[in-house]
């Protein structure tokens, strides 16, 4: 497991999420959407990851109720394939909230602020995402259904007395 348990407002995650193309409030203490959430940093902060799992009444896309990587960033030195990452990502967040939702985890990608590719989103392809749509906005919907997710795996930094307080 390269991934170790952050949260919400940890200055190095900060400084890589203000690099982020999604990034709102560059500067802000705190980098996560409203509600439940996982953040993972790699040991030198070169990688960073949100699971966040918005409460499926107050979504207004088509995928409510599943998990959403609402920010991943891999720094070109990090010595980990980002597909890599993704799967161990997905296995911290099954760490994390053991209950798959049914329509497992869903990502977005902007066609316009990534590198240009043929398939948009090629990281979380290789790593079992698969298309699922698009958004009103345009954005690529990627999905990773609970039977193609990888078995529960603990962060590094966590351990069993943060149970039930650690996606807070």
């Amino acid at each position: 497991m390269m991934w170790h348990l952050s949260h919400r407002c940890d200055p190095p995650a900060r400084a890589l999420a203000d690099k982020h193309y999604n990034r709102q409030s560059i500067g802000a203490d705190n980098f996560v959407p409203p509600g439940r959430c996982l953040v993972l940093k790699t040991k030198p902060t070169d990688a960073f990851w949100v699971t966040s799992w918005p409460f499926a009444e107050y979504v207004r896309h088509a995928w409510g109720g599943a998990w959403m990587c609402s920010a991943f960033r891999r720094e070109p030195e990090c010595p980990h394939r980002a597909s890599d990452l993704i799967t161990a990502a997905v296995a911290a967040t099954r760490w994390n909230w053991p209950d798959v939702p049914e329509l497992g985890m869903v990502t977005f990608v902007n066609r316009d602020k990534t590198k240009p590719k043929k398939d948009p989103g090629y990281c979380y392809l290789m790593a079992g995402f698969k298309p699922c749509g698009e958004t009103e906005g345009g954005l690529v919907a990627l999905q990773l259904t609970p039977d193609a997710m990888p078995r529960a795996e603990m962060p590094m930094g966590a351990n069993f007395s943060l149970l039930g307080l650690h996606g807070l």
